[in-house]
């Protein structure tokens, strides 16, 4: 405890937080990554980028980043586009929210900034899906407002810094984290590479598990290192334990068309088309499975299983094909059902549109089981053919 007093006491004494900023900026200047982004900042490419960058890694956004301005060059573009190409264009990135919120914040920047970007923390967070986070990096990296920043680098490299264990959940946590980030950016130079400088660190160098104290520029300033806690300092989370979902998804085809409904607005793979489902906490039996499907239990036959993962559950996916006789019934019975016009309903969908459409890796491997079933039943029909 007296080496993290001390650690605290020389902080106070000799290296003042303005320093501290100033030396990640100098050493963000020579260490950063050279990211697309970074190259030319512009308010849109920033907007785009820190939609991109939520929950979702630096390797796999770069090339998405560069292929969506492509496809999307300008706000307006954005606004315009109709929402199935930019949630393909969003493919292999997850949490497709992020998508739909990005459009719908450049469809409020059309129609109340003139398309163009606003530059204040409070009208940019009152833009859909930003926060107090975006808000803040879109102000300070791509307008150079002297505007403070909290996501979990910067959380973890502050406690850190300054020697405290807090609870970033909590509102006494959160109160002090963002205060340390405002006093870091009042006393910096240029906010945009302060801030941009200090996520750096904390994804490159001051990383959750064995940071690279040695690599650090700023490991004499630092607290915990200086006392050997930097292990400690934040407290390791234990890692919920995920939730099970049981899902059964079945493929039906009429006359070479597959049938799909658009996912509700809310949940998993929100807003998405996807094969018809059924769901549950349990996995369920195959006649259940053929009663709430509405077909006969010989007509149901299984492609294939696997788990696809999500932060916070684990959805055992089990997939089904529909005979021909049935696929007909079902799609007859969905053309004169009043529930035709409800959400649910089913459409039908040429191959080459559902692969268009197959954007989640969960529809994907899907498919793959359906096509790999389909091929392995041509196979067995041509062996039978040929030895009559």
């Amino acid at each position: 405890m007296a080496l993290m007093e001390v650690a605290q006491g020389n902080r106070r004494r000799g290296k003042s937080r303005g320093s501290l900023a100033q030396s990640v900026e100098k050493w963000f200047k020579i260490a950063g990554r050279d990211l697309p982004w970074r190259r030319n900042r512009t308010p849109y490419g920033t907007l785009v980028s820190e939609a991109m960058l939520q929950q979702t890694q630096v390797a796999r956004v770069s090339p998405a980043w560069k292929a969506f301005l492509r496809q999307f060059p300008s706000v307006r573009a954005l606004a315009l586009a109709r929402q199935d190409r930019v949630l393909a264009a969003w493919q292999g990135l997850g949490y497709y929210r992020r998508a739909r919120n990005l459009q719908a914040a450049a469809k409020v920047i059309v129609g109340e900034y003139h398309g163009k970007i606003p530059c204040d923390r409070l009208s940019l967070e009152n833009l859909p899906g930003i926060g107090p986070y975006c808000a803040g990096a879109i102000a300070s990296i791509a307008f150079g407002q002297r505007e403070a920043i909290v996501d979990g680098n910067v959380a973890r490299v502050m406690m850190r810094i300054h020697g405290r264990n807090v609870d970033g959940d909590s509102r006494a946590g959160k109160a002090w984290l963002w205060n340390r980030a405002r006093d870091y950016v009042d006393e910096s130079r240029d906010p945009a590479l302060a801030n941009e400088g200090l996520m750096e660190l904390g994804a490159m160098v001051c990383t959750p598990n064995s940071p690279k104290c040695g690599e650090c520029p700023v490991r004499r300033m630092c607290g915990a290192h200086m006392a050997g806690k930097q292990d400690q300092i934040p407290t390791p989370r234990r890692r919920a334990a995920r939730s099970v979902l049981h899902v059964d998804a079945i493929l039906a085809i009429v006359n070479g068309r597959y049938a799909l409904t658009r996912r509700p607005n809310i949940g998993l793979w929100s807003g998405l088309m996807f094969p018809p489902t059924i769901e549950s906490p349990r996995a369920i039996s195959r006649a259940v499975l053929a009663q709430r499907t509405g077909v006969g239990l010989k007509a149901l036959s299984a492609c294939g299983a696997f788990t696809f993962l999500t932060t916070h559950r684990s959805v055992r996916f089990r997939v089904w094909s529909v005979d021909d006789a049935s696929a007909r019934e079902l799609k007859n019975a969905q053309e004169n059902a009043q529930e035709n016009a409800q959400e649910n309903a089913w459409t039908w969908h040429t191959q080459s549109a559902v692969k268009k459409l197959s954007i989640t890796s969960a529809m994907s491997k899907i498919f793959t089981l359906a096509e790999a079933k389909g091929n392995a039943n041509a196979k067995a029909r041509a062996r039978k053919n040929g030895g009559k």
